[in-house]
Protein backbone atom coordinates (compact mmCIF):
# COMPACT_ATOMS: atom_id res chain seq x y z
CA UNK A 1 0.00 0.00 0.00
CA UNK A 2 1.42 3.37 -0.97
CA UNK A 3 2.20 5.21 2.16
CA UNK A 4 0.07 8.81 2.21
CA UNK A 5 1.95 11.77 2.74
CA UNK A 6 0.17 14.80 4.61
CA UNK A 7 0.89 18.25 5.42
CA UNK A 8 1.45 19.28 9.06
CA UNK A 9 3.18 22.52 9.32
CA UNK A 10 3.66 25.97 7.64
CA UNK A 11 5.84 28.45 7.37
CA UNK A 12 5.68 31.57 5.08
CA UNK A 13 7.43 34.96 4.51
CA UNK A 14 5.75 36.82 1.85
CA UNK A 15 4.83 40.93 1.19
CA UNK A 16 1.77 40.49 3.08
CA UNK A 17 3.47 39.16 5.99
CA UNK A 18 5.67 36.66 7.75
CA UNK A 19 2.61 34.48 9.44
CA UNK A 20 0.65 32.34 7.73
CA UNK A 21 -2.42 33.42 10.29
CA UNK A 22 -1.66 37.44 8.90
CA UNK A 23 -1.04 36.31 5.86
CA UNK A 24 -4.34 34.71 4.52
CA UNK A 25 -6.97 37.25 5.86
CA UNK A 26 -5.27 39.57 3.76
CA UNK A 27 -5.30 37.51 1.02
CA UNK A 28 -8.95 36.68 1.45
CA UNK A 29 -9.35 40.66 1.64
CA UNK A 30 -7.42 41.23 -1.61
CA UNK A 31 -4.94 42.91 -0.34
CA UNK A 32 -1.89 43.93 -2.08
CA UNK A 33 1.35 43.89 -0.85
CA UNK A 34 3.32 45.70 -4.09
CA UNK A 35 4.88 48.85 -3.34
CA UNK A 36 7.78 50.71 -4.33
CA UNK A 37 11.28 49.14 -4.18
CA UNK A 38 13.53 49.83 -0.63
CA UNK A 39 16.22 47.51 -0.82
CA UNK A 40 18.33 49.65 -3.29
CA UNK A 41 17.78 52.79 -5.36
CA UNK A 42 15.67 52.21 -7.77
CA UNK A 43 15.05 55.68 -8.92
CA UNK A 44 17.05 55.78 -12.20
CA UNK A 45 15.23 52.16 -12.74
CA UNK A 46 11.99 51.45 -15.33
CA UNK A 47 10.83 49.34 -12.82
CA UNK A 48 10.75 50.99 -9.45
CA UNK A 49 8.06 48.54 -7.68
CA UNK A 50 7.81 44.96 -6.35
CA UNK A 51 6.48 42.41 -3.83
CA UNK A 52 8.41 43.37 -0.84
CA UNK A 53 9.29 41.56 2.37
CA UNK A 54 9.15 44.82 4.96
CA UNK A 55 9.53 45.23 8.54
CA UNK A 56 11.30 41.72 9.17
CA UNK A 57 14.17 40.42 10.59
CA UNK A 58 15.88 37.39 11.36
CA UNK A 59 15.68 37.77 15.00
CA UNK A 60 11.97 37.19 14.69
CA UNK A 61 12.89 33.69 14.99
CA UNK A 62 15.17 34.41 17.69
CA UNK A 63 18.54 34.15 16.02
CA UNK A 64 20.81 36.71 16.45
CA UNK A 65 21.27 38.65 13.52
CA UNK A 66 24.92 39.14 14.18
CA UNK A 67 25.48 35.26 12.91
CA UNK A 68 23.77 35.71 9.64
CA UNK A 69 25.19 38.99 8.58
CA UNK A 70 26.36 38.92 5.08
CA UNK A 71 24.11 36.37 3.46
CA UNK A 72 21.46 36.80 1.24
CA UNK A 73 18.17 38.05 1.37
CA UNK A 74 16.99 34.87 0.29
CA UNK A 75 18.98 32.44 2.48
CA UNK A 76 17.59 34.35 5.58
CA UNK A 77 13.71 33.97 4.04
CA UNK A 78 14.45 30.08 3.48
CA UNK A 79 15.54 30.03 6.70
CA UNK A 80 12.98 31.49 8.53
CA UNK A 81 10.33 29.99 6.56
CA UNK A 82 12.07 26.64 7.88
CA UNK A 83 12.08 26.91 11.39
CA UNK A 84 8.27 28.24 11.29
CA UNK A 85 6.75 25.20 9.83
CA UNK A 86 9.09 23.02 11.59
CA UNK A 87 7.50 24.95 15.08
CA UNK A 88 4.45 24.96 13.42
CA UNK A 89 3.89 21.27 13.32
CA UNK A 90 6.20 20.65 16.90
CA UNK A 91 9.49 19.72 15.34
CA UNK A 92 11.73 18.59 16.77
CA UNK A 93 9.88 16.63 19.04
CA UNK A 94 11.43 13.59 21.60
CA UNK A 95 11.59 10.60 20.02
CA UNK A 96 11.42 11.29 16.29
CA UNK A 97 14.64 10.06 14.58
CA UNK A 98 16.36 13.32 12.89
CA UNK A 99 18.28 10.57 10.63
CA UNK A 100 14.40 10.75 9.13
CA UNK A 101 13.95 14.40 8.87
CA UNK A 102 15.00 15.45 5.28
CA UNK A 103 14.87 19.14 4.03
CA UNK A 104 14.03 20.21 -0.40
CA UNK A 105 13.83 23.45 -1.07
CA UNK A 106 14.03 25.11 -4.00
CA UNK A 107 16.08 28.27 -4.17
CA UNK A 108 17.77 30.17 -7.11
CA UNK A 109 20.51 32.74 -7.69
CA UNK A 110 21.88 35.30 -5.26
CA UNK A 111 22.97 38.24 -6.31
CA UNK A 112 26.26 39.55 -4.65
CA UNK A 113 28.14 42.93 -4.17
CA UNK A 114 30.97 41.99 -6.39
CA UNK A 115 33.71 43.95 -5.38
CA UNK A 116 33.58 42.70 -1.72
CA UNK A 117 33.17 39.06 -3.29
CA UNK A 118 36.15 40.07 -5.19
CA UNK A 119 38.12 41.38 -2.23
CA UNK A 120 37.41 38.10 -0.16
CA UNK A 121 38.67 36.05 -3.05
CA UNK A 122 41.81 38.22 -3.60
CA UNK A 123 42.37 37.85 0.03
CA UNK A 124 41.79 34.34 -0.10
CA UNK A 125 44.44 33.82 -3.09
CA UNK A 126 46.59 35.59 -0.94
CA UNK A 127 46.18 34.01 2.32
CA UNK A 128 47.38 30.45 0.69
CA UNK A 129 50.36 31.92 -1.48
CA UNK A 130 51.40 32.91 1.73
CA UNK A 131 50.64 29.65 3.87
CA UNK A 132 49.48 26.93 2.01
CA UNK A 133 45.91 27.39 2.70
CA UNK A 134 42.78 29.48 2.14
CA UNK A 135 42.01 30.07 5.62
CA UNK A 136 41.83 33.76 5.41
CA UNK A 137 38.79 33.78 3.23
CA UNK A 138 36.26 35.15 5.57
CA UNK A 139 35.10 38.75 4.82
CA UNK A 140 35.00 41.00 7.52
CA UNK A 141 31.42 40.14 9.09
CA UNK A 142 32.43 36.20 9.04
CA UNK A 143 30.08 35.40 6.08
CA UNK A 144 31.49 33.47 2.93
CA UNK A 145 30.43 35.65 -0.25
CA UNK A 146 32.02 32.77 -2.30
CA UNK A 147 30.37 29.84 -0.57
CA UNK A 148 26.74 31.55 -0.47
CA UNK A 149 26.66 31.50 -4.03
CA UNK A 150 25.00 27.94 -3.58
CA UNK A 151 21.75 28.15 -4.18
CA UNK A 152 21.66 24.56 -2.08
CA UNK A 153 23.32 26.53 0.79
CA UNK A 154 19.56 27.33 2.57
CA UNK A 155 18.74 23.72 2.58
CA UNK A 156 21.53 23.20 4.59
CA UNK A 157 21.59 25.69 6.74
CA UNK A 158 17.80 25.00 7.84
CA UNK A 159 18.54 21.65 8.39
CA UNK A 160 21.57 22.46 10.49
CA UNK A 161 18.60 24.94 12.85
CA UNK A 162 16.00 21.67 12.91
CA UNK A 163 18.58 18.69 13.17
CA UNK A 164 17.21 16.97 10.15
CA UNK A 165 20.38 14.48 9.06
CA UNK A 166 17.97 12.84 6.53
CA UNK A 167 17.70 13.65 2.77
CA UNK A 168 18.97 17.46 2.02
CA UNK A 169 18.59 18.84 -1.72
CA UNK A 170 18.06 21.70 -3.76
CA UNK A 171 16.30 22.27 -6.84
CA UNK A 172 16.62 25.02 -9.16
CA UNK A 173 14.05 25.04 -11.83
CA UNK A 174 12.99 28.92 -12.05
CA UNK A 175 9.57 29.35 -11.05
CA UNK A 176 8.72 25.60 -10.76
CA UNK A 177 11.87 25.04 -7.90
CA UNK A 178 9.87 25.12 -4.96
CA UNK A 179 6.28 22.77 -6.49
CA UNK A 180 8.96 20.39 -7.46
CA UNK A 181 10.43 20.27 -4.21
CA UNK A 182 7.40 19.53 -2.51
CA UNK A 183 6.31 17.24 -5.21
CA UNK A 184 9.95 15.03 -5.05
CA UNK A 185 9.77 15.25 -1.34
CA UNK A 186 6.07 13.52 -1.04
CA UNK A 187 8.37 10.60 -3.68
CA UNK A 188 10.96 10.42 -0.80
CA UNK A 189 8.68 9.99 1.61
CA UNK A 190 6.69 7.51 -0.53
CA UNK A 191 9.47 5.48 -0.99
CA UNK A 192 10.23 4.95 2.85
CA UNK A 193 13.31 7.32 2.32
CA UNK A 194 11.88 9.75 5.23
CA UNK A 195 9.22 10.00 7.40
CA UNK A 196 9.11 13.89 7.33
CA UNK A 197 10.75 16.74 5.03
CA UNK A 198 10.97 20.53 5.22
CA UNK A 199 9.84 21.18 1.63
CA UNK A 200 9.43 24.51 -0.39
CA UNK A 201 11.93 27.26 -0.74
CA UNK A 202 12.61 30.98 -0.96
CA UNK A 203 14.15 34.00 -3.60
CA UNK A 204 14.54 37.22 -3.55
CA UNK A 205 15.60 38.84 -7.37
CA UNK A 206 15.19 42.51 -5.67
CA UNK A 207 18.81 43.23 -6.78
CA UNK A 208 20.13 45.82 -9.76
CA UNK A 209 21.05 42.65 -11.48
CA UNK A 210 17.87 40.74 -11.09
CA UNK A 211 15.40 43.70 -11.75
CA UNK A 212 17.83 44.61 -14.63
CA UNK A 213 17.80 40.44 -15.48
CA UNK A 214 14.08 41.04 -15.98
CA UNK A 215 13.64 43.58 -17.68
CA UNK A 216 16.13 42.72 -20.59
CA UNK A 217 13.67 39.66 -21.15
CA UNK A 218 10.59 42.18 -21.42
CA UNK A 219 8.24 40.30 -18.77
CA UNK A 220 7.98 42.99 -16.31
CA UNK A 221 4.98 45.19 -15.79
CA UNK A 222 5.35 48.93 -16.13
CA UNK A 223 2.83 49.83 -14.12
CA UNK A 224 4.56 52.01 -11.23
CA UNK A 225 2.45 55.02 -10.96
CA UNK A 226 -0.03 52.66 -9.10
CA UNK A 227 1.81 49.67 -7.49
CA UNK A 228 -1.34 48.05 -5.74
CA UNK A 229 -2.69 48.27 -9.38
CA UNK A 230 0.08 46.76 -11.50
CA UNK A 231 0.01 42.87 -10.81
CA UNK A 232 -3.06 42.04 -13.13
CA UNK A 233 -3.48 38.34 -14.39
CA UNK A 234 -6.00 37.37 -16.73
CA UNK A 235 -6.83 40.81 -17.52
CA UNK A 236 -6.96 42.28 -20.93
CA UNK A 237 -4.99 45.19 -20.35
CA UNK A 238 -2.11 42.76 -18.30
CA UNK A 239 1.13 44.27 -19.57
CA UNK A 240 3.76 41.83 -17.38
CA UNK A 241 4.04 40.68 -13.83
CA UNK A 242 5.59 42.31 -10.61
CA UNK A 243 8.65 40.67 -8.80
CA UNK A 244 8.06 39.63 -5.55
CA UNK A 245 10.12 38.03 -2.99
CA UNK A 246 10.17 35.71 0.16
CA UNK A 247 9.72 31.98 1.05
CA UNK A 248 7.34 29.21 2.03
CA UNK A 249 7.95 26.02 3.82
CA UNK A 250 5.57 23.29 4.87
CA UNK A 251 6.19 20.26 6.52
CA UNK A 252 5.29 16.65 4.54
CA UNK A 253 4.45 13.67 7.29
CA UNK A 254 3.82 9.87 6.63
CA UNK A 255 0.23 10.16 7.95
CA UNK A 256 0.63 7.03 10.58
CA UNK A 257 3.60 9.04 12.10
CA UNK A 258 1.97 12.44 11.83
CA UNK A 259 -1.18 10.37 13.96
CA UNK A 260 1.17 8.25 16.00
CA UNK A 261 2.04 11.88 17.67
CA UNK A 262 -0.70 13.30 17.79
CA UNK A 263 0.02 16.05 14.92
CA UNK A 264 -2.37 18.55 13.24
CA UNK A 265 -2.99 17.66 9.55
CA UNK A 266 -3.69 20.72 7.25
CA UNK A 267 -4.77 18.24 4.15
CA UNK A 268 -3.16 15.53 1.81
CA UNK A 269 -0.81 15.63 -1.23
CA UNK A 270 -2.66 13.20 -2.96
CA UNK A 271 -1.07 14.08 -6.54
CA UNK A 272 2.25 15.58 -8.10
CA UNK A 273 3.09 15.87 -11.98
CA UNK A 274 6.06 16.69 -13.85
CA UNK A 275 6.84 17.86 -17.50
CA UNK A 276 8.81 19.70 -19.83
CA UNK A 277 7.44 21.93 -22.72
CA UNK A 278 10.28 20.85 -25.17
CA UNK A 279 9.79 24.48 -27.21
CA UNK A 280 11.87 27.70 -25.68
CA UNK A 281 13.37 28.53 -22.49
CA UNK A 282 11.31 31.58 -22.16
CA UNK A 283 7.59 30.88 -23.86
CA UNK A 284 5.43 28.39 -23.08
CA UNK A 285 4.44 26.09 -25.95
CA UNK A 286 0.93 27.54 -27.41
CA UNK A 287 -0.51 24.32 -27.52
CA UNK A 288 -0.32 24.21 -23.96
CA UNK A 289 0.90 20.33 -24.11
CA UNK A 290 3.60 20.60 -21.18
CA UNK A 291 0.88 21.80 -18.94
CA UNK A 292 -1.53 19.44 -19.59
CA UNK A 293 0.88 16.47 -19.06
CA UNK A 294 1.69 18.00 -15.96
CA UNK A 295 -1.66 18.41 -14.68
CA UNK A 296 -2.58 14.36 -16.51
CA UNK A 297 0.42 13.34 -14.56
CA UNK A 298 -0.75 15.18 -10.82
CA UNK A 299 -3.98 13.97 -10.96
CA UNK A 300 -3.92 10.38 -12.22
CA UNK A 301 -1.06 10.48 -9.25
CA UNK A 302 -4.09 11.49 -7.22
CA UNK A 303 -6.34 8.66 -9.31
CA UNK A 304 -8.59 11.99 -9.62
CA UNK A 305 -10.94 12.57 -12.71
CA UNK A 306 -10.72 15.93 -13.66
CA UNK A 307 -14.54 16.88 -12.53
CA UNK A 308 -13.11 16.11 -9.31
CA UNK A 309 -11.24 19.35 -9.05
CA UNK A 310 -13.12 22.07 -7.28
CA UNK A 311 -10.15 25.05 -7.32
CA UNK A 312 -6.84 25.63 -9.12
CA UNK A 313 -4.89 27.73 -8.12
CA UNK A 314 -3.33 29.29 -11.31
CA UNK A 315 0.16 30.12 -11.97
CA UNK A 316 -1.02 33.33 -13.70
CA UNK A 317 1.84 35.61 -13.98
CA UNK A 318 0.04 38.28 -15.64
CA UNK A 319 2.17 37.74 -18.77
CA UNK A 320 0.33 37.70 -22.22
CA UNK A 321 1.48 34.74 -23.25
CA UNK A 322 1.70 32.80 -20.12
CA UNK A 323 -2.09 33.55 -19.11
CA UNK A 324 -3.57 33.16 -22.19
CA UNK A 325 -1.94 29.38 -22.38
CA UNK A 326 -2.65 28.57 -18.93
CA UNK A 327 -6.09 29.28 -19.86
CA UNK A 328 -5.95 27.10 -22.92
CA UNK A 329 -4.78 24.58 -20.88
CA UNK A 330 -7.07 24.77 -18.30
CA UNK A 331 -10.15 24.46 -20.61
CA UNK A 332 -8.54 21.52 -23.20
CA UNK A 333 -7.68 19.48 -19.83
CA UNK A 334 -11.57 20.10 -18.10
CA UNK A 335 -13.74 20.33 -21.05
CA UNK A 336 -17.13 21.74 -20.04
CA UNK A 337 -15.89 21.68 -16.13
CA UNK A 338 -13.35 23.95 -16.53
CA UNK A 339 -16.56 26.82 -17.05
CA UNK A 340 -17.56 25.37 -13.22
CA UNK A 341 -13.65 25.85 -11.77
CA UNK A 342 -13.09 28.57 -9.87
CA UNK A 343 -9.31 29.86 -10.55
CA UNK A 344 -7.27 32.96 -9.11
CA UNK A 345 -4.11 34.01 -9.39
CA UNK A 346 -2.86 35.34 -5.89
CA UNK A 347 0.05 36.56 -7.30
CA UNK A 348 -2.37 39.21 -8.52
CA UNK A 349 -2.05 40.20 -4.18
CA UNK A 350 2.14 39.39 -3.98
CA UNK A 351 3.95 39.55 -7.01
CA UNK A 352 5.58 37.05 -8.51
CA UNK A 353 8.07 34.79 -6.17
CA UNK A 354 9.80 33.16 -9.08
CA UNK A 355 11.65 29.85 -7.41
CA UNK A 356 9.51 30.29 -3.99
CA UNK A 357 5.75 31.11 -5.84
CA UNK A 358 4.84 27.33 -5.55
CA UNK A 359 5.73 26.92 -1.88
CA UNK A 360 3.76 29.76 -1.08
CA UNK A 361 0.60 29.03 -3.40
CA UNK A 362 0.86 25.20 -1.79
CA UNK A 363 -0.14 27.37 1.69
CA UNK A 364 -2.40 28.87 -0.09
CA UNK A 365 -4.06 26.02 -1.36
CA UNK A 366 -3.87 23.88 2.31
CA UNK A 367 -5.16 27.39 3.87
CA UNK A 368 -8.73 27.09 1.37
CA UNK A 369 -9.05 23.50 2.19
CA UNK A 370 -8.95 24.33 5.67
CA UNK A 371 -11.13 27.21 5.51
CA UNK A 372 -13.59 26.56 2.42
CA UNK A 373 -12.76 29.54 1.13
CA UNK A 374 -10.78 30.48 -2.13
CA UNK A 375 -9.24 34.07 -2.39
CA UNK A 376 -9.49 36.10 -5.28
CA UNK A 377 -7.53 37.30 -8.49
CA UNK A 378 -7.67 41.11 -7.70
CA UNK A 379 -7.36 43.96 -10.22
CA UNK A 380 -9.46 42.16 -12.88
CA UNK A 381 -11.23 44.91 -14.24
CA UNK A 382 -10.97 44.03 -18.08
CA UNK A 383 -12.16 40.70 -19.66
CA UNK A 384 -9.72 39.36 -22.06
CA UNK A 385 -11.47 37.25 -25.06
CA UNK A 386 -8.86 34.68 -24.92
CA UNK A 387 -8.87 34.55 -20.95
CA UNK A 388 -12.39 33.50 -20.68
CA UNK A 389 -13.08 31.13 -17.06
CA UNK A 390 -14.03 31.99 -13.95
CA UNK A 391 -11.16 33.84 -12.25
CA UNK A 392 -13.03 34.72 -8.72
CA UNK A 393 -12.31 38.13 -9.74
CA UNK A 394 -11.40 41.02 -6.80
CA UNK A 395 -12.97 38.76 -3.84
CA UNK A 396 -13.11 36.07 -2.28
CA UNK A 397 -15.31 33.09 -2.38
CA UNK A 398 -16.94 30.33 -0.35
CA UNK A 399 -16.51 27.35 -2.50
CA UNK A 400 -16.08 23.55 -0.41
CA UNK A 401 -12.80 22.55 -1.67
CA UNK A 402 -12.08 18.69 -1.20
CA UNK A 403 -9.41 18.73 -4.06
CA UNK A 404 -7.13 21.63 -5.52
CA UNK A 405 -5.09 21.84 -8.30
CA UNK A 406 -1.78 24.19 -8.43
CA UNK A 407 0.13 24.87 -11.10
CA UNK A 408 3.41 25.97 -11.63
CA UNK A 409 5.40 26.67 -14.92
CA UNK A 410 9.31 28.09 -14.86
CA UNK A 411 11.64 29.63 -17.84
CA UNK A 412 13.48 26.64 -19.16
CA UNK A 413 10.34 24.84 -20.36
CA UNK A 414 9.32 23.59 -16.77
CA UNK A 415 5.79 22.45 -16.00
CA UNK A 416 4.83 20.90 -12.19
CA UNK A 417 1.09 20.38 -10.77
CA UNK A 418 0.51 19.34 -7.30
CA UNK A 419 -2.86 18.05 -5.78
CA UNK A 420 -4.12 18.94 -2.54
CA UNK A 421 -6.60 17.12 -1.03
CA UNK A 422 -8.94 17.44 2.68
CA UNK A 423 -7.90 14.52 4.70
CA UNK A 424 -10.07 11.79 4.97
CA UNK A 425 -9.40 8.82 7.44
Amino acid sequence: MRRRVVATGLGCITPLGTETEQVWPRLVAGESGVGPISVFDASDFPIKIAGEVRDWHISDIGEDPADWQGHPRQTLFAVAAAVKAARSAGLPEAGIDPRRIGVYLGCGETFYEFARMAAVAARRLNGSAQNGNGSHGASADGADPLREQSPGEPAGLAAALIDAQGPNFNCTAACVSSSQAIGESVEIIRRGEADVMLAGGAHSMLHPLGVTGLYQLSVLTHGNGDPAKAMRPFDRDRDGFVIGEGGGVVVLEELEHARRRGAEIWGEITGYGSSHDAYRITDLHPDAHGINLSIGRALADARLGPDRIDYVNAHGTSTVLNDKVETLAIKRFFGSHARRLPISSTKSMVGHLTTACGAVEAIVSLMALKDGVVPPTINYETPDPECDLDYVPNAARQVRCRHILSNSFGFGGQCAALVFSQFMN
